[in-house]
């Protein structure tokens, strides 16, 4: 749904929104959205919106009072990569950090668990994706009993608390989970498998993973509605039509720059008074 047609619509990104405090039951949210009549419309107007999100965040660099901090979460094969390159790449790349977070090796195994992302927080000025996060704590680890029931359950709470000191730092949060079913997630899987240049992503754990699908998704509907708050929202994002899903996250992107009320600081000379010479 949009509030208007044309290149100059906006999304209506509050649908996405989980309200805090809110259960979730994934089942009841849509993963395909976008009428394909308005396909070519509806990308004319993500394009708009990211030139707007570009200039935007030339001033926030320049300001650099606040960052922002974008959080993707998603099944394997739900479009995580092609999120960044498409809704990211457009801007400047000077101002943009992306991380991709694994599982974690040795050395970030004796520490916290939030040791190793804290050092990935985006600088003021500029923009930070996360590819995986710190949810993975209470997502695959919840999946995969690698932690104890009562660490879990405090990890919440250590969660909101460490995005909530961001925010009092200064950083925006932005998390959106792209929503896909499990029939999409096999099509894309079958597709890495028949494609040469996608052949490399394939895993061997792909496979045994689909087998706990629906213990994913509880430890989701959890997280999602344990850890969506005030100042750091989850966005629940239909990702099957990926022109629709680039929409619905470079326009809450905008939104959340155009929230901070940017403006190009007051030159420290007096620029009037300088010659440049020959």
């Amino acid at each position: 749904m949009t509030v208007q047609m044309g290149p100059d619509m906006r999304a209506d990104i509050e649908r996405y929104r989980v309200a805090p405090g809110s259960g979730v039951a994934l089942d009841g949210f849509q993963t395909r959205e976008g009428d394909p009549a308005a396909k070519a419309d509806i990308k004319a107007a993500t394009s708009v919106l990211q030139k707007k999100a570009a200039g935007l965040l030339d001033m926030l660099y320049a300001r650099r009072k606040h960052a922002i901090l974008v959080v993707l979460q998603a099944m394997d094969a739900a479009g995580k990569d092609s999120t960044i390159r498409r809704c990211f790449g457009p801007l400047n790349p000077q101002r943009v950090k992306t991380t991709a977070f694994r599982q974690p090796n040795r050395h970030e195994r004796r520490h916290d668990f939030l040791w190793r992302i804290h050092q990935h927080a985006p600088a003021r000025g500029t923009i930070g994706v996360f590819n995986r996060s710190h949810y993975e704590a209470v997502l695959i680890e919840k999946v995969k009993d690698l932690a104890p029931g009562d660490v879990l359950e405090k990890r919440y709470e250590h969660i909101n608390d460490f995005e909530q000191m961001l925010v009092d730092e200064g950083t925006l949060v932005l998390k959106f989970y792209l929503h896909v079913s499990k029939a999409y997630q096999k099509k894309r899987l079958e597709r890495r498998l028949r494609r040469p240049d996608k052949q490399w992503k394939f895993s061997r754990n792909d496979i045994p993973e689909r087998e706990h699908w629906r213990e994913y998704m509880d430890a989701y509907e959890v997280a999602l509605g344990r850890c969506s708050t005030k100042n750091a929202p989850w966005y629940i994002v239909p990702s099957e039509r990926r022109w629709y899903r680039d929409f619905v996250i470079v326009e809450a992107l905008v939104q959340c720059l155009e929230s901070l009320d940017l403006s190009y600081p007051q030159p420290e000379l007096d620029v009037g008074s300088i010659t440049i010479p020959d």
